[in-house]
Protein backbone atom coordinates (compact mmCIF):
# COMPACT_ATOMS: atom_id res chain seq x y z
CA UNK A 1 0.00 0.00 0.00
CA UNK A 2 1.03 3.79 -0.81
CA UNK A 3 1.75 6.25 1.87
CA UNK A 4 1.94 10.01 0.33
CA UNK A 5 2.68 12.69 2.59
CA UNK A 6 2.69 16.47 1.47
CA UNK A 7 3.82 19.35 3.62
CA UNK A 8 1.98 22.28 4.56
CA UNK A 9 2.10 25.76 2.66
CA UNK A 10 4.23 28.48 4.64
CA UNK A 11 3.28 30.36 7.05
CA UNK A 12 4.89 33.76 8.56
CA UNK A 13 6.99 31.48 10.91
CA UNK A 14 8.50 29.23 8.34
CA UNK A 15 9.72 32.61 6.14
CA UNK A 16 11.30 34.20 9.17
CA UNK A 17 13.13 30.80 10.12
CA UNK A 18 11.24 30.16 13.59
CA UNK A 19 10.73 27.11 14.79
CA UNK A 20 6.90 26.18 14.61
CA UNK A 21 6.28 23.14 16.08
CA UNK A 22 2.93 23.01 17.95
CA UNK A 23 2.14 26.41 17.60
CA UNK A 24 -0.63 26.90 15.44
CA UNK A 25 -0.49 29.38 12.78
CA UNK A 26 -1.83 30.20 9.73
CA UNK A 27 -0.57 29.95 6.32
CA UNK A 28 0.77 32.97 4.97
CA UNK A 29 -0.66 34.65 1.87
CA UNK A 30 2.55 33.33 0.00
CA UNK A 31 1.86 29.94 1.75
CA UNK A 32 -1.48 30.14 0.45
CA UNK A 33 -0.64 31.00 -3.37
CA UNK A 34 1.80 28.30 -3.37
CA UNK A 35 -0.60 25.63 -2.63
CA UNK A 36 -3.14 26.86 -4.54
CA UNK A 37 -0.50 26.65 -7.82
CA UNK A 38 -0.39 23.07 -6.90
CA UNK A 39 -2.11 19.98 -8.38
CA UNK A 40 -2.38 16.35 -6.52
CA UNK A 41 -1.80 13.56 -9.14
CA UNK A 42 -6.06 12.20 -10.42
CA UNK A 43 -5.32 9.06 -8.92
CA UNK A 44 -4.29 10.27 -5.08
CA UNK A 45 -7.74 11.67 -5.06
CA UNK A 46 -9.17 8.36 -4.36
CA UNK A 47 -6.22 7.77 -1.44
CA UNK A 48 -8.06 7.88 1.84
CA UNK A 49 -7.12 11.33 2.97
CA UNK A 50 -5.74 12.05 6.72
CA UNK A 51 -4.64 15.39 7.64
CA UNK A 52 -3.16 17.35 11.50
CA UNK A 53 -5.02 18.88 13.22
CA UNK A 54 -3.30 22.79 12.97
CA UNK A 55 -4.48 24.75 10.70
CA UNK A 56 -1.78 25.16 8.50
CA UNK A 57 -2.48 21.77 7.57
CA UNK A 58 -5.91 21.85 7.34
CA UNK A 59 -5.70 25.07 4.93
CA UNK A 60 -3.30 23.47 2.68
CA UNK A 61 -5.31 20.59 2.02
CA UNK A 62 -8.70 22.38 1.00
CA UNK A 63 -6.87 24.59 -1.29
CA UNK A 64 -5.50 21.47 -2.96
CA UNK A 65 -9.35 20.48 -3.32
CA UNK A 66 -8.91 17.43 -0.54
CA UNK A 67 -12.57 18.20 1.25
CA UNK A 68 -12.68 15.20 2.95
CA UNK A 69 -9.77 14.10 5.22
CA UNK A 70 -9.86 12.32 8.94
CA UNK A 71 -7.97 14.71 11.42
CA UNK A 72 -5.71 13.07 13.54
CA UNK A 73 -3.55 13.87 16.15
CA UNK A 74 -0.62 11.59 15.62
CA UNK A 75 0.18 13.45 12.65
CA UNK A 76 0.70 16.17 14.12
CA UNK A 77 4.31 18.21 14.23
CA UNK A 78 6.91 17.58 16.69
CA UNK A 79 6.25 19.45 20.07
CA UNK A 80 9.61 21.62 20.32
CA UNK A 81 8.22 22.61 23.60
CA UNK A 82 10.19 25.46 25.10
CA UNK A 83 12.03 26.56 21.64
CA UNK A 84 8.79 26.94 19.50
CA UNK A 85 9.08 30.69 18.35
CA UNK A 86 12.48 30.73 18.16
CA UNK A 87 15.27 30.95 15.50
CA UNK A 88 17.66 27.91 15.07
CA UNK A 89 20.52 29.86 14.37
CA UNK A 90 20.82 32.36 17.25
CA UNK A 91 19.45 29.18 19.49
CA UNK A 92 22.57 27.01 18.75
CA UNK A 93 24.75 30.14 19.58
CA UNK A 94 23.35 30.68 22.44
CA UNK A 95 23.52 27.20 23.60
CA UNK A 96 26.54 25.48 22.15
CA UNK A 97 28.03 22.58 23.45
CA UNK A 98 24.53 22.01 24.93
CA UNK A 99 23.12 21.95 21.81
CA UNK A 100 25.28 20.39 19.66
CA UNK A 101 25.12 17.28 22.26
CA UNK A 102 21.55 17.20 22.34
CA UNK A 103 21.92 17.30 18.21
CA UNK A 104 23.89 14.61 18.10
CA UNK A 105 21.55 12.12 19.89
CA UNK A 106 19.57 11.82 16.81
CA UNK A 107 16.35 10.14 17.46
CA UNK A 108 16.43 10.93 20.95
CA UNK A 109 17.34 14.87 20.66
CA UNK A 110 14.65 16.95 22.53
CA UNK A 111 13.98 20.29 23.49
CA UNK A 112 13.33 21.09 26.92
CA UNK A 113 9.62 20.43 27.79
CA UNK A 114 9.12 19.15 23.87
CA UNK A 115 9.24 15.83 22.14
CA UNK A 116 12.25 14.00 20.65
CA UNK A 117 12.03 11.83 17.08
CA UNK A 118 11.48 8.48 18.61
CA UNK A 119 8.43 9.55 20.73
CA UNK A 120 6.99 11.51 17.30
CA UNK A 121 7.86 7.78 15.22
CA UNK A 122 6.23 5.91 18.38
CA UNK A 123 2.83 7.51 17.59
CA UNK A 124 3.15 7.69 13.83
CA UNK A 125 3.86 3.48 14.31
CA UNK A 126 0.59 3.19 16.40
CA UNK A 127 -1.36 5.20 14.01
CA UNK A 128 0.32 3.34 10.85
CA UNK A 129 -0.62 0.07 12.30
CA UNK A 130 -4.58 1.03 12.65
CA UNK A 131 -4.66 2.79 9.11
CA UNK A 132 -3.43 -0.55 7.70
CA UNK A 133 -6.08 -2.41 8.70
CA UNK A 134 -8.36 -0.91 6.19
CA UNK A 135 -5.76 -1.90 3.21
CA UNK A 136 -6.18 1.31 1.37
CA UNK A 137 -3.67 3.55 0.04
CA UNK A 138 -3.30 6.85 2.32
CA UNK A 139 -2.34 10.04 1.61
CA UNK A 140 -1.25 12.78 4.72
CA UNK A 141 -1.41 16.44 4.68
CA UNK A 142 1.69 16.89 7.46
CA UNK A 143 4.64 18.41 8.07
CA UNK A 144 8.78 18.51 7.59
CA UNK A 145 9.20 16.63 11.16
CA UNK A 146 6.69 14.04 10.43
CA UNK A 147 8.05 13.44 6.68
CA UNK A 148 11.61 13.65 8.87
CA UNK A 149 10.15 10.75 11.24
CA UNK A 150 8.63 8.41 8.34
CA UNK A 151 11.49 8.43 6.16
CA UNK A 152 13.72 7.33 9.13
CA UNK A 153 11.36 4.80 10.34
CA UNK A 154 11.32 3.37 6.77
CA UNK A 155 15.25 3.68 6.04
CA UNK A 156 15.69 2.55 9.52
CA UNK A 157 18.29 6.51 9.98
CA UNK A 158 18.88 7.45 12.95
CA UNK A 159 18.37 11.28 12.43
CA UNK A 160 22.02 12.14 13.52
CA UNK A 161 24.01 14.60 10.86
CA UNK A 162 22.55 15.41 7.43
CA UNK A 163 19.97 13.77 5.83
CA UNK A 164 20.78 10.83 3.37
CA UNK A 165 18.67 12.67 1.29
CA UNK A 166 17.42 16.21 0.24
CA UNK A 167 13.90 16.53 0.99
CA UNK A 168 12.30 18.78 -1.79
CA UNK A 169 9.53 20.33 0.43
CA UNK A 170 7.45 21.37 -3.05
CA UNK A 171 6.57 17.14 -3.72
CA UNK A 172 4.50 14.26 -2.32
CA UNK A 173 6.55 12.16 -0.60
CA UNK A 174 5.91 8.75 -1.43
CA UNK A 175 6.44 5.67 1.09
CA UNK A 176 5.15 1.76 1.14
CA UNK A 177 3.59 -0.32 4.12
CA UNK A 178 2.53 -3.17 4.66
CA UNK A 179 -0.67 -4.62 5.62
CA UNK A 180 0.55 -4.76 9.36
CA UNK A 181 1.76 -0.81 8.86
CA UNK A 182 5.72 -1.70 8.71
CA UNK A 183 6.98 0.56 6.31
CA UNK A 184 9.39 -0.77 3.46
CA UNK A 185 12.35 0.53 2.14
CA UNK A 186 10.49 2.11 -0.66
CA UNK A 187 10.66 5.98 -1.53
CA UNK A 188 10.05 8.37 -4.49
CA UNK A 189 8.93 12.29 -4.66
CA UNK A 190 6.42 13.17 -6.84
CA UNK A 191 6.05 16.86 -8.51
CA UNK A 192 2.96 18.98 -7.23
CA UNK A 193 2.11 19.78 -10.86
CA UNK A 194 0.59 23.20 -11.67
CA UNK A 195 -3.30 22.78 -12.48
Amino acid sequence: MKLALIRHGMTDWNLEKRIQGRTDRPLSEQGSRQMQAYAIPHSMLHYRWYCSPLQRARQSAELLGVNQYELDQALVEMSWGDWEGEILKPLRKQLGDVMRDNEMRGLDFCPPNGESPRQVQQRLQSWLTHVAAAEEDIAVMAHKGIIRCIYAMAFNWNMRGESPVKFAWDAIHQFEFSAGGRLLERYQTIPLANP
